[in-house]
């Protein structure tokens, strides 16, 4: 082994008391106000809390602040914050809870590394760095720069993923690399790229007031963002709520109107909707003309889908289509919302475009109750999408773009030729790359992939192809902890400093008001060793949380996500959070900003453009021997993605079926003879589970619906994704039902 292989331990902490001490740093000291009066009276005199700090919740994008009430310095008890501009003093029982998934027993407190008979051990710090970084560069010595990759988050802070990306592409070289938001946001940053030229939801939460017609697709935020329901609650316009949605959810029931299309009937629907939108007159010519191009081709386009031609395909009959086009048509302030129904389909990008189209070609963007508009998942899926390094370059930049390269060296003060000049693989990609044996070394970061990749068999049959994966991580019983050869224990939301940025661009700060368990670190202090170990000296200044931030702020000059005017952690505080952009100089920030009110976009001609396609077929219709559609989602409230933390609470746990179970309609349960409570059995081509039936009419004929927090939901469903985005297509594919044999006795 070379000289330049071998972990340098001169002048590295090795007792884990100093590596904390020096590396992690204290809990947080600036408090935000004293005590209120949620509910603490009840507690023991010995737990009476002392202080107040504000924190944001990391659990969704909704980005809420909760108030964590102090004794001694770390957090007892959590209540909603009620002077936060986003949730106003409400929170969903996940944000309540948030405090449970600390105290869980099976938390990561040493790193642990697997030894020769395949058993995983304690090690201190000093061995784990080693282990990493001679055991990568052996890979790469063996199989080429290209033989080692990591998967990155949207759960861990913005701080942390700059410098995950500054040291994995930079420091180590890795030429490829990925985050778990693939499966979640690809969709909306390819739809908004191309359309508006950066990624860049155009929206404020207040638009959720302020629209007189809302029209949500592949979502339902009465359970996925139950606060964004109650800010829709508060819409005083008695606002016409349209609901496009094969499955009749609970936001289905609380709209004004349900509209049941067929699964991935949406991209038809929506251009007959267009197609009838021309006929009505509702173009806004003048706007159309002075901001966006395309439109005469989008035009033509839409002209072959007939509310007839396109029945069919959408289930529906004509008169639904044109009642839809009508209320679009009537509305003043009309706002289009896609969460994961849109997001993770075959043909996700082209869908969330045409609602783009929608609005673009209505006037629908750039004033109050208005937009186009994606609905992030995790709790900093933003901050991944602009400044994770992995899929862009630092700010929303193209890795193949030499002059934006150079940008990036000189704030960094780095050269230029470490910067790689391509994105690289993604998600899917990266796997069959291990599969076919070109990537041997693979890092995962705060994900759990061998649960939430799609036909996770997939991800198992990679992990055998290995030569060394390492998995940083709250907990060692999470899936993919367990497969691993080194498991470096990570701190959790509530342990340490830093910022997520929220759906509505908004950044928010979080602090730690907890001690993480044992050796425990930051994700943060995590890299900066790594980066120590391995001889990149790039995080030797990034101390703290808000020295990254700063230099955060210098890669972010100039560009559409600029936020050079937030005058450090005490604004966000200040505020209320702070919405992308806030240039230098740009005044007062306000409390809620939409884009492109100037009918100024990205693009080099500042003009939105019209993106569209022919409709293709799903990539696995059902047949006699697997006649069903099976639909995923959300389940609960409660629940959260593989319910690493959600399952660690009681409270949660009471709130939602810890059995799987699947909801099937009437009409196939009576022809099958199946029960309401009665064990099945769910196949597809790839694998079965079983689950409890659940015998309902929100689901509709032909359909199942199996929630994917399960563990076993995604043996079921198919290894496609969108041509585009590259994100899975979680929402459809071909199954059976069949009945289980019932036990004697």
């Amino acid at each position: 082994m070379s000289s330049r292989a071998r972990f340098d331990l001169r002048g590295f902490p090795t007792r884990p008391a100093e590596i904390i001490r020096q590396w992690d740093g204290p809990l947080t000291r600036d408090l935000v106000r004293t005590p209120g009066p949620f509910g603490l009276g009840q507690l023991p005199e010995r737990l009476v809390p002392d202080a107040v700090a504000r924190t944001v919740c990391g659990y969704c994008s909704i980005g809420c602040s909760l108030s964590a009430h102090l004794h001694g310095g770390e957090a007892i008890n959590l209540s909603p914050d009620r002077d936060y501009p986003v949730n106003r003093g409400m929170a969903c029982p996940k944000g309540w809870e948030a405090l449970a998934a600390l105290d869980a027993p099976d938390r990561a407190t040493r790193p642990l590394l697997r030894g020769p008979d395949g058993t995983l051990r304690p090690v201190g710090w000093p061995q784990a760095v080693e282990a990493f970084v001679s055991r990568f560069r052996s890979v790469e010595a063996r199989h080429g720069p290209g033989a080692t990759a990591f998967l990155s988050t949207g759960q861990i802070a913005t701080e942390e993923m700059m410098a995950l990306g500054a040291l994995g592409r930079i420091g180590m070289g890795m030429r490829h690399a990925d985050g778990n938001t693939r499966q979640c946001m690809a969709t909306a940053v390819a739809a908004y790229k191309e359309s508006f030229g950066f990624d860049a939801p155009p929206f404020a939460y207040s638009d959720l007031e302020e629209s007189d017609v809302l029209v949500f697709v592949g979502a339902n935020p009465c359970i996925a963002h139950p606060i964004l329901w109650e800010r829709v609650c508060r819409n005083p316009h008695r606002p016409e709520i349209v609901v496009v949605d094969p499955r009749r959810t609970e936001t289905a029931m609380a709209a004004t109107c349900h509209v049941a299309v067929r699964p991935k009937g949406d991209l038809p629907l929506l251009y007959a909707v267009a197609r009838r939108l021309i006929e009505l007159g509702a173009v806004d010519r003048p706007f159309v003309d002075a901001h966006t191009e395309g439109f005469e081709d989008f035009a033509r386009h839409v002209a072959a889908f007939t509310p007839e031609s396109v029945s069919a395909a959408t289930g529906l009959p004509a008169s639904e289509i044109d009642a839809l086009a009508e209320v679009i048509a009537q509305g003043r302030r009309v706002s289009f919302w896609w969460t994961m129904g849109v997001n993770q389909g075959h043909e996700a990008t082209r869908t969330a475009q045409a609602l783009i189209d929608l609005a673009l070609m209505t006037g629908n963007i750039g004033r109050p109750g208005t937009g186009a508009n994606s609905v992030t998942g995790q709790c900093n899926a933003m901050g991944s999408r602009l400044f994770s390094n992995t899929t862009c370059l630092f700010g929303g930049r193209d890795f193949g773009s030499a002059a934006q390269r150079a940008e990036v060296a000189e704030i960094l003060d780095v050269d230029p030729a470490t910067i790689p000049s391509r994105a690289g693989l993604a998600y899917d990609e990266i796997l069959q790359a291990i599969l076919a044996g070109e990537i041997r070394g693979l890092w995962v970061v705060a994900t759990n992939s061998a649960h939430s990749w799609i036909h996770h068999q997939d991800f198992a049959e990679a992990r055998a192809k290995l030569d060394f994966l390492v998995v940083q991580d709250m907990y060692t019983t999470a899936e993919t902890a367990r497969m691993a050869d080194l498991v470096l224990p990570a701190a959790g939301w509530g342990e340490k400093d830093g910022t997520f940025i929220n759906s509505e661009r908004r950044f928010g700060r979080i602090r730690k008001v907890r001690r993480a368990p044992g050796q425990a670190l930051s994700d943060l202090a995590i890299f900066r060793l790594l980066a120590k170990g391995w001889g990149f000296d790039l995080l030797d200044g990034w101390k703290t949380a808000e020295d990254v931030f700063a230099v955060l702020k210098r890669l972010s000059e100039g560009r559409p996500c600029d936020v050079t005017g937030i005058d450090g952690y005490e604004a966000l505080d200040a505020e209320g959070g702070i919405q992308w952009p806030h240039p230098a100089g740009s005044g007062p920030p306000g409390r809620e900003r939409r884009l492109f009110e100037d009918g100024v976009f990205f693009r080099p001609n500042g003009r939105a453009r019209f993106c569209f396609d022919d409709p293709r077929p799903v990539p696995e219709p059902t047949d006699a021997s697997h006649p069903f559609v099976l639909l995923t989602g959300r389940g609960s409230s409660s629940q959260w993605h593989t319910q690493t933390r959600t399952a660690k609470s009681p409270v949660l746990r009471k709130l939602s079926r810890e059995e799987a179970y699947v909801e099937i309609h009437p009409e196939d349960a009576r022809r099958l003879g199946i029960t309401s409570e009665e064990k099945v059995c769910i196949s597809s081509r790839r694998g079965s589970m079983e689950a409890v039936a659940l015998v309902r009419e929100t689901v509709p004929a032909g359909s199942l619906f199996v929630p994917m927090h399960y563990a076993a939901t995604n043996r079921l469903t198919h290894p496609t994704v969108d041509p585009h985005s590259r994100q899975p297509a979680y929402k459809h594919c071909a199954v059976r039902l069949e009945r289980l044999p019932r036990r004697a006795g």
